[in-house]
């Protein structure tokens, strides 16, 4: 995928969620009687710019990290006697608390109606039937086999990839006994298996299956190379496209999924590579580099993509989950619920030191995955904008200064005291605010820049 694609998605995804976010605020204010003189997607110099009839200026302006909305209020400046019943200081603390959390109320709004919608295509996505089971994995030591079908993990019930994924994210950073309920292939009841956790997904970008030790099925796909990375170890190593791979170190490899395990356990470590090219047998050495993007070092990278081969996925793989309106409705309230307890979970696991502060992503990052998503298709794409907009609403919801949720703690305090905090105080909140979202912040891109290089 090109740099303009990937670009060019992100701004497909952040944009209308700062947009919605901004909107909210500007809809409530307007019905709240508040004078708007300014709505700005973007910060800093405007790429352009109009005036309405109505005095508002909109804006797009040249950051694309976020937005705002600019009111009336005699805190910012003079304001006419005229217009002082429309400034947003002189609201009553009820209005102005619906003004401040709209913007994250639209937010998670809009994921319910994303997740109501895609519910409704009908695609319910693959059954959780574990393909491959890692000697000496805690999957391993709990009895699970391939062809065990995921019905429950810990207390949740689960019925395809996706939800199981979730699940198993709960867990990050635990130690201790996790509970699994699976049905076995062929089998009509199920079984419990009793996996041990170890500071379950602590590391950057841990993968939730690989770290327990089952994969889950995939389709077989032909062991031939489909691109090389320009300047990759593969690239160095000489491997080409339509190079079909024989053996690995001698063993014999019968799909995709076998190279990828081999590569991925391989780091900085020396491979000899049969395969087959123009119909001539060759040999070379293959050593994949270490996977910076992993952070914590335990996964190989090579930078070969599989050769592109119709892929068949018997019908008893699939779930089938033809929703209508009602019943589409309902889950996309428990889905969007089930998120934001996550979101606070985890966030309440990182502040506590259960989950490391590497696992925090950036624009970067955001942009990057926004690129994939919109590869693999449109309705990956809208998943991941629901995602994104339910952190975003949580994220401002937190009661910390600068942010929505400080705002909001400042005016509840305001209601039960009956007068607003001192200006000293909230000037003082602000700065901490400040300075704890710019290192935040900070930390995140140094985070997406540690994974791109």
């Amino acid at each position: 995928m090109s740099f303009l694609t990937i670009v060019l998605a992100g701004i497909l995804v952040l944009g209308p969620l700062i947009a919605i976010h901004e909107f909210g605020h500007f809809w409530v204010a307007r019905r709240c009687g508040v004078q708007v003189l300014t709505f700005s997607i973007g910060f800093g110099p405007a790429l352009w710019r109009r005036t309405a009839k109505d005095g508002v200026e909109y804006r797009l302006s040249m950051i694309p990290l976020g937005g705002y909305v600019r009111m009336l209020d005699e805190r910012e400046g003079d304001v006419p006697d005229a217009l002082k019943p429309r400034a947003f200081n002189r609201q009553s603390v009820w209005a102005r608390m619906a003004i401040v959390a709209a913007g994250p109320a639209i937010n998670l709004l809009l994921a319910v109606v994303l997740y109501w919608f895609l519910f409704m295509q009908g695609d319910g996505g693959l059954r959780p039937i574990v393909g491959r089971v890692l000697p000496d994995s805690p999957a391993a030591m709990a009895g699970m086999q391939p062809g065990d079908e995921l019905m429950r993990i810990g207390e949740r019930s689960v019925n395809n990839w996706e939800s199981s994924t979730y699940a198993l994210i709960d867990h990050m950073g635990e130690s201790g006994k996790l509970s699994l309920e699976v049905r076995p292939s062929g089998a009509t009841s199920t079984q419990e298996r009793t996996l041990t956790l170890n500071k379950y997904l602590s590391g950057a970008d841990a993968d939730p299956y690989r770290e327990l030790g089952m994969l889950p099925w995939t389709p077989v796909m032909p062991p031939i190379i489909g691109v090389v990375q320009e300047g990759s170890p593969a690239d160095r190593a000489g491997l080409q496209a339509q190079d079909r791979i024989l053996r690995i170190d001698g063993q014999a490899i019968a799909q995709w999924a076998e190279i990828v395990e081999s590569i991925v356990a391989s780091p900085d470590k020396a491979m000899t590579w049969d395969l087959v090219r123009d119909g001539e047998t060759i040999v070379l050495t293959v050593t994949p580099e270490l996977d910076r993007s992993a952070m914590n070092g335990s996964r190989g990278r090579l930078g070969v993509g599989v050769a592109e081969a119709p892929v068949d996925i018997p019908a008893s793989y699939r779930r089938n989950a033809n929703l209508g309106p009602v019943d589409a409705l309902f889950a996309s309230l428990n889905k969007t619920g089930h998120l934001i307890s996550l979101s606070l979970s985890s966030l309440g696991k990182m502040v506590t030191g259960l989950i490391g502060i590497d696992a925090l992503s950036g624009p970067i990052t955001i942009v990057k995955v926004a690129g994939q998503t919109a590869d693999i298709g449109w309705q990956a794409m809208l998943g991941f904008m629901a995602l994104l907009s339910v952190s975003l609403g949580v994220l401002n919801l937190l009661p910390i200064p600068v942010l929505d949720g400080g705002h909001l703690l400042y005016y509840a305090i305001e209601a039960v005291w009956r007068r607003p905090l001192p200006e000293a105080v909230q000037q003082f909140g602000l700065r901490v605010g400040v300075a704890i979202m710019g290192s935040v912040m900070l930390l995140a891109i140094l985070n997406d820049i540690r994974r791109l290089f």
